[in-house]
């Protein structure tokens, strides 16, 4: 029995529908817990519309970054071949593995006052830890490696004579990337992106460590759930909700826009 005959096929696919249900149903019970009267009224609160509002300008200020600084680390990754890019690669997969909350301690003990760079940043009369800034780093953090490998993944499936093929026809290294390479690994970029973005929303153990809860300053949207679970329920369950349905409805555009251009990219031209 080959692994494409029925009964293969079958066992599959009831896993796959035990897998689907076992990760829907803590969404569903969500949905069902709040009731839309419920949800609009403690959506007006002033505590959620001011952690929403951080969220949105955080999250949109991590993933800008990472996608600034992604971008030639992805590309580097993907056309080295030298045991230092290897090594990088596998570094940049700790922040994955890491506990977030560790990763909120090591950002304090790198730049908090005592820190390894904080000690220079107060003496400028700076301080990171527990402002608006301390959010963003720790989103950059948590968020960078899911571009930067995403991307270099991306980068990695073109075809090299296409790119050979740009640089005989006169164009520099980085006309060949922003012309050639960058529209054909949109799709993993994107991706990249997009998942760093979702994972800097609903960053919570480093933002707490590094940056706080302080309401109206560093609560960001999933802090403002675990603040509201100590006093209402409700409010907790209407947050966890909002939080839901942004994440949701960006993954969803994305996702469904994401295959279009794959098959758009990965189509040869007949002969």
């Amino acid at each position: 029995m080959t692994w494409r005959q029925p009964g293969w096929r079958g066992l599959a696919g009831g896993v796959a529908g035990l897998a689907a249900g076992f990760m829907l149903l803590p969404v569903v019970a969500l949905i069902l817990a709040v009731h839309p009267v419920e949800l609009y009224r403690k959506l007006a609160d002033p505590m959620v519309r001011q952690a929403l509002g951080l969220s949105i300008v955080t999250s949109a200020a991590s993933a800008l970054i990472v996608i600034i600084a992604g971008l030639p680390v992805a590309w580097w990754l993907a056309s080295g071949r030298s045991r230092l890019t290897r090594w990088f690669e596998a570094l940049l997969v700790m922040p994955l593995v890491l506990p977030p909350t560790v990763a909120g301690l090591g950002l304090l003990l790198a730049f908090g006052r005592a820190g390894i760079l904080g000690k220079g940043i107060s003496a400028l009369g700076l301080s990171i830890p527990f402002t608006p800034l301390a959010v963003i780093i720790a989103q950059v953090f948590v968020g960078f490696p899911y571009f930067a490998l995403a991307g270099a993944a991306g980068l990695r499936r073109i075809d090299a004579q296409l790119l050979e093929v740009g640089a005989t026809l006169g164009h520099g290294a980085f006309a060949v990337f922003r012309r050639i390479a960058l529209p054909l690994a949109a799709p993993s970029l994107l991706a990249g992106a997009v998942m760093a973005w979702a994972r800097g929303l609903g960053e919570f153990g480093a933002t707490i460590t590094f940056a706080g809860n302080l309401p109206g300053k560093t609560q960001t949207l999933p802090l403002a759930v675990y603040a509201a679970l100590q006093q209402d329920l409700d409010a907790a369950l209407a947050v966890a909700v909002l939080l839901l349905a942004i994440s949701a409805g960006v993954l969803i555009a994305v996702r469904a826009w994401i295959p279009v251009s794959l098959g758009t990219h990965a189509r040869r031209p007949a002969p």
